[in-house]
């Protein structure tokens, strides 16, 4: 009877070889066209400064009870390419928020435009949920009109550094994950997209009313401090200064910027599998105030 039984178990607890849910590849590797930059050399302290330590490879900050941590590009760019590598913190992270993301909130306050990535902190045992969001001539008085994509990540982001990268041209804005795209927001009209100079930013605070659960679960202290670390930067395009004449940077072989075939069959292959919200497909919403997503 032992004889039936082991090759039974062999069958059934043999680990999967099968490489299903890790995306295809995207065949161009654009963070590989692009020079990294140590902190200082783009970025300095914004806000918290007591809650950051900056090295040779990039910047920790953190949260805790008394404050959180931001920093913000020395120079503000119309276009480009812009990524950072990102470490988060592992355990019970419900309500806390890491950013990097762009925006000209400084420049025009209550009226500004904004492009995120942001890692939505969780409960034990749940995935964190990253959120992509782009608005246009939003305000900080509930006029703001998301169009927010939530995916959860096909790895651990507690575990090791990956890549994590926004396009940003005249044309579009493409989000990537480790140069995978996993989002692709096109310019539809001037009134649905950002045209207006921005920095980039970095930013961990606590979000406990809406970050985790729509703030059913909150920031719990006795877990402090929760840490995000960023090295690699990449920021890489015409500035605000820069002559008109520059030319956007490119995230494809093309220099249109078109994505490939094979790009594209790789963002398709994510959003397959790992989008779990999608501002266009969410029927509660008013989608006159997104003419976007219109067929």
């Amino acid at each position: 009877m032992a004889f039936l039984i082991l090759p039974f178990l062999f069958i059934f607890f043999v680990p999967s070889t099968n490489a299903a849910y890790w995306p295809p590849s995207p065949g161009y590797y654009p963070s590989s066209k692009f020079r990294s930059m140590s902190f200082y050399q783009g970025y300095r302290n914004l806000w918290g400064p007591g809650h950051q330590n900056v090295d040779n490879y990039g910047i920790t900050i953190w949260l805790d009870r008394t404050s959180g941590s931001g920093f913000k590009s020395v120079k503000p760019f119309r276009s480009g390419y812009f990524g950072a590598s990102i470490k988060l913190q592992t355990g019970y992270t419900a309500g806390v928020i890491t950013a990097f993301y762009l925006s000209n909130s400084e420049a025009h306050p209550g009226y500004h435009d904004e492009v995120d990535i942001e890692f939505l902190g969780t409960t034990f045992g749940k995935p964190y949920t990253l959120q992509t969001n782009v608005y246009i001539r939003g305000s900080g008085d509930g006029k703001i009109i998301g169009r927010e994509m939530k995916f959860h990540l096909w790895f651990d982001p507690t575990k090791n550094f990956h890549h994590y990268a926004i396009l940003w041209s005249p044309k579009e804005i493409i989000f990537f994950v480790d140069d995978v795209p996993i989002r692709r927001y096109p310019r539809k009209s001037v009134a649905t997209f950002p045209l207006r100079p921005m920095w980039l930013y970095g930013s961990i605070w606590d979000a406990s009313s809406w970050a985790t659960e729509d703030g059913k679960y909150k920031a719990d202290y006795n877990y402090q401090p929760f840490v995000g670390k960023f090295i690699n930067f990449k920021a890489s395009g015409c500035t605000a200064y820069a002559s008109p004449r520059c030319r956007p940077v490119s995230a494809s072989p093309f220099r249109s910027g078109r994505l490939t075939r094979q790009q594209y069959r790789a963002m398709k292959w994510v959003q397959s599998h790992y989008l779990v919200y999608n501002y266009c497909k969410d029927y509660k919403r008013d989608h006159s105030l997104t003419p976007e997503c219109w067929r």
